[in-house]
């Protein structure tokens, strides 16, 4: 099913394709819940939309990691997506791990929720870049995006222990 949004530009109609959901990611784990739900908006480009509630108040980091594979919880889900090899930074940066989403707020509730755009990753499951059958973690603290010069800011952030995490799986249509 497609499905369209109309859009008025200076008295005309336009046509817009509204992008369904491709894939989903479904956390319940350590008193952490919620979804995250990517969208294509390009070519190598997606738009991650999550709502998270159970966290403590603040920032963590919140990375696209290389496997689904959870069974020895968050930790056998290995470094983060980083196909070109490159060293670790913020979403926006040139430099940066594919997987590399920067870091989530949670207000004094525990409750995150944002959107964001990142490039260099696709959910297309035949893409040597999809993030379809990988997971996402989200940590225990703020991501210095690859400013806190040392070794460890360029691999990880700094971000510290994985709170929770969950597999990217393909949405239903």
């Amino acid at each position: 099913m497609k499905v369209f949004a109309l859009s008025i530009m200076a008295g005309r109609t336009r046509k817009r394709r509204k992008e369904p959901c491709a894939a989903i990611a479904v956390v319940d784990m350590n008193g952490v819940s919620g979804v995250a739900r990517f969208y294509k908006t390009g070519r190598n480009r997606v738009r991650v939309v999550y709502g998270f509630t159970g966290l403590t108040s603040g920032m963590h980091g919140f990375h696209i990691h290389q496997y689904g594979d959870l069974s020895e919880g968050c930790k056998s889900a290995c470094a983060h997506f980083n196909p070109s090899g490159s060293t670790h930074g913020g979403p926006r940066a040139d430099s940066r791990h594919a997987g590399d989403m920067g870091n989530i707020s949670a207000n004094s509730r525990g409750e995150a929720k944002g959107s964001i755009t990142l490039r260099g990753i696709s959910v297309s499951p035949s893409s040597p870049l999809s993030v379809i059958g990988r997971s996402i973690v989200i940590h225990e603290s703020r991501d210095d995006l690859g400013r806190g010069k040392n070794a460890e800011s360029l691999k990880t952030g700094n971000a510290g222990r994985r709170l929770a995490c969950a597999v990217i799986g393909l949405a239903s249509p």
